[in-house]
């Protein structure tokens, strides 16, 4: 599909304001549908707490108390997870006739998949703020600088907000929310768990340990824990960063195409 240069200066100008709209109506879509939040919130907090007292004392994490090494994945896991729900809502609109609603209307193309990038990341903001307030009550604790503290959850929603676009992607391909959800997790299980999210990946397989060193998960989570302990943490920031842009560079242009695509 070509997009003239008049076209796009016209999606530029208006679509900050079009974002918006989409923005209150998704965020709109929460308020009306309260459970929907409350179940988002649920797994998370079942993980940690689980982990915490069931798997914590057989995991060895050397001098770092369990709950300190696991919150910082726990939160990267969390907001991984909840970005699937930028696909299924997508995949919902397009299967309800929403979208063609949409396009009956003067707003920018982008703005559809960015409102919904946009209500899910503030919805993640909520989720990552909860489970550190359950992370303080069993025992999380921070042991690096003020800045560090405030920087640890910054990038841990700035990573779902990255992958809430591959989502967008997903979610604009297929025709059902179902298939929306389980496209994500199939995906997502994996590159979750073949990570330092529960356990240092020193201990895994040699050839495993290899791929769980290289991936953005590992690196965004190691740069969250050294921003909460205190420990290096420019290394893996700078390569979880790299990943971010990596990442965004290929999915936001693939997510807007995908959904000026739907027939």
């Amino acid at each position: 599909m070509v997009v003239s240069m008049d076209a796009l200066r016209v999606e530029a100008r208006y679509a900050p304001g079009d974002i918006l709209q989409l923005w209150k109506r998704n965020m709109l879509a929460y308020r009306r549908q309260p459970d929907l939040l409350v179940f988002s919130t649920i797994q998370p907090v079942m993980f940690v707490l689980l982990f915490a007292y069931v798997f914590g004392g057989a995991i060895q994490t050397g001098p770092v108390d369990y709950i300190d090494f696991l919150l910082p994945g726990i939160l990267a896991q969390s907001v991984l997870f909840g970005s699937t729900q930028t696909g299924v809502g997508l995949a919902v609109d397009v299967t309800s006739g929403m979208i063609d609603r949409y396009r009956t209307l003067p707003m920018a193309r982008s703005a559809v998949v960015a409102g919904r990038i946009l209500a899910d990341t503030t919805r993640n903001v909520f989720v990552v703020g909860l489970m550190l307030g359950v992370g303080f009550l069993i025992g999380f604790r921070y042991h690096g600088t003020v800045a560090g503290a405030i920087a640890m959850p910054f990038v841990a929603v700035l990573f779902g907000q990255t992958f809430c676009w591959i989502s967008a992607a997903i979610g604009t391909s297929v025709r059902r929310a179902e298939t929306a959800q389980v496209a994500s997790f199939v995906w997502l299980f994996p590159l979750v768990f073949v990570s330092s999210v529960f356990v240092p990946v020193e201990t895994m397989p040699d050839w495993l340990e290899v791929v769980a060193e290289n991936s953005p998960v590992t690196h965004t989570v190691n740069a969250m824990r050294g921003l909460a302990l205190g420990t290096d943490f420019w290394e893996p920031l700078v390569k979880a960063l790299g990943w971010m842009a990596g990442i965004m560079a290929v999915f936001v242009p693939l997510a807007v195409w995908r959904y000026r695509s739907i027939q």
